[in-house]
């Protein structure tokens, strides 16, 4: 019977035992349902791999990782020969005095939760539209702001929650979402997303996007799509005090995030920069995507993008922008000497025909570089591990194969994006880090013949994860999302409502 939670979005029950089950059958301290750990602590015991990060001696947890459910976070790492010291391998009392649980994990590759930087969750609703399936960016804008301009509360709220769920069933812990639309009865587009989130119990960086620059004054969005810029601060400000949380293994944060330069008034501009300076929290735009942007920076502004960027007091270490495609040699030194850091969304580039972002010189200057899926209707998923393999070999075209290792692609959509979002809490396997891990396996046809289990991961193109951890929780179990109250996603309801709301928006 499937049941509904307090936003809407359908469950299917509580997850039984047997579901939970672990690949191998080897818990000592027995099965349990979700939400009935049998301890605190649990052991991931000998994966295949784990991704430490580029250069890190792989023995060093060789043997598995050990989680602390009740702080939510990685409390030793196992090396090659070794045992746990805080409990014994019999699930009886160790070092600490606390039972251990074991779960197998001999058939996973084990990653930081993966790292969404940038996102647009409503497009999920206008994927692969007919209209803009082979239009760049400026027509494809043009096309879409009017369907886009009759979201509704409910559509916003099942769009966010198709986006997270793929992202979750992906490998993704932590997403970065840039939400600028808030026509008529959209005023609490925030609120709603960070409903999902909590029921999710994923964490996120929700923006607080705005459009101000319409079509009347020389932008690109059509007037019903943009707001009063006193409007947009006066929300800006409520979101913070509302829902931003600060510290280690925050759920929850907000940024500002003005939509682009040809959509936006530079004051505008200078007051979020302002306010987020206030406020203490991130800056968030579209940089540098096209040519097509880069000659409107030229002609309103007189500017490069990165000129303008420092006009606006943007060129600082609160900001991060999204794709960066179109900087030259100067603009990457600036940028890095800045402590900006940089979204990469390969798919997104190579859809809509904007170029190849320059990411390899971007992080060689210093900028922190991140992956991100972009929005749904430019990318058409929300599928982060096949966001690496992409940038692994869009990237390669420009720098070669060397220079672009698997271990270097997962560290953007790891350690790199957390730096691009202001963490140092998450994107790393590390003592005392959050224990926001994602399990793969490596055993379908796709992977047979593969040797080695990092490249595998990439090379062989993994879709989704078949356990994902939260803050020591599991959020998926046997490749399907899991909400925070422990019922599994009720996903077939969910498209059905997801499916009749897109067909609503586009047909008007």
């Amino acid at each position: 019977m499937t049941d509904s939670n307090e936003t809407g979005i359908p469950t299917a029950g509580s997850i039984p035992a047997s579901r939970i089950s672990v690949p191998g059958g080897d818990r000592r301290s027995g099965n349990h349902p979700l939400g009935s750990p049998s301890s605190d602590r649990v052991w991931l015991r000998d994966p295949l791999a784990v991704h430490l990060g580029a250069g890190a001696d792989p023995n060093l947890a060789a043997r598995g990782i050990v989680i602390d459910r009740t702080t939510g976070t990685i409390v030793e790492l196992v090396p090659a020969g070794g045992e746990p010291s805080s409990a014994g391998v019999d699930g009886t009392s160790g070092g600490s005095g606390d039972a251990l649980e074991i779960v197998d994990a001999s058939a996973h590759v084990i990653t930081p939760g993966l790292i969404n930087t940038h996102h647009h969750f409503y497009q999920t609703l206008t994927r692969a539209w007919a209209p803009v399936a082979d239009l760049p960016l400026f027509g494809w804008l043009q096309n879409l702001y009017p369907v886009w301009a009759r979201l509704t509360p409910r559509a916003l709220e099942l769009a966010t929650t198709v986006a997270m769920a793929e992202l979750l069933e992906s490998g993704c812990t932590t997403a970065a979402d840039h939400h600028y639309l808030f026509p008529t009865g959209m005023d609490e587009a925030i609120d709603i997303q960070v409903d999902v989130v909590r029921k999710l119990g994923m964490r996120a960086m929700l923006t607080r996007g705005s459009m101000s620059l319409g079509e009347e004054d020389g932008g690109l969005p059509p007037q019903q799509t943009v707001q009063d810029s006193q409007v947009i601060l006066d929300d800006s400000r409520r979101l913070v005090e509302t829902y931003h949380q600060r510290g280690p293994g925050a759920q929850i944060q907000i940024g500002f995030a003005p939509c682009s330069p040809f959509s936006v008034t530079t004051e505008l501009m200078r007051d979020s920069a302002a306010l987020a300076a206030e406020l203490d929290v991130r800056l968030h735009t579209h940089l540098a995507e096209t040519i097509d942007e880069e000659d409107f920076c030229r002609e309103t502004f007189g500017l490069r993008t990165v000129d303008y960027l420092e006009s606006v007091g943007w060129l600082g270490e609160r900001t991060w922008l999204a794709h960066g495609v179109h900087f030259d040699d100067s603009e990457i030194g600036r940028l890095g000497a800045a402590g900006v850091s940089v979204a990469h969304c390969p798919t997104s580039n190579m859809r809509l025909a904007s170029g190849i972002a320059r990411a390899v010189e971007l992080e060689d200057a210093g900028v922190n570089v991140g992956l991100g899926v972009d929005g749904s209707a430019s990318n058409d998923a929300s599928n982060l591990i096949r966001e690496v393999r992409q940038a692994l070999y869009i990237q390669r075209l420009r720098y070669g194969a060397e220079a672009v290792t698997c271990d270097r692609v997962l560290d953007w959509a790891t350690k790199g994006s957390a730096a691009a979002l202001g963490r140092d809490d998450i994107g790393t396997i590390e003592f005392g880090k959050q224990a926001d891990l994602a399990m793969f396996r490596l055993d379908g046809l796709a992977f047979s013949g593969s040797h080695d289990p990092i490249p595998a991961l990439v090379l062989c193109g993994a879709e989704k994860a078949d356990r994902v951890m939260v803050g020591g929780q599991w959020r998926v179990v046997d490749g399907h999302a899991i909400g925070a109250d422990g019922h599994a996603l009720d996903k077939e309801s969910l498209i059905v409502a997801h499916q009749e709301a897109a067909r609503r928006l586009v047909a008007g």
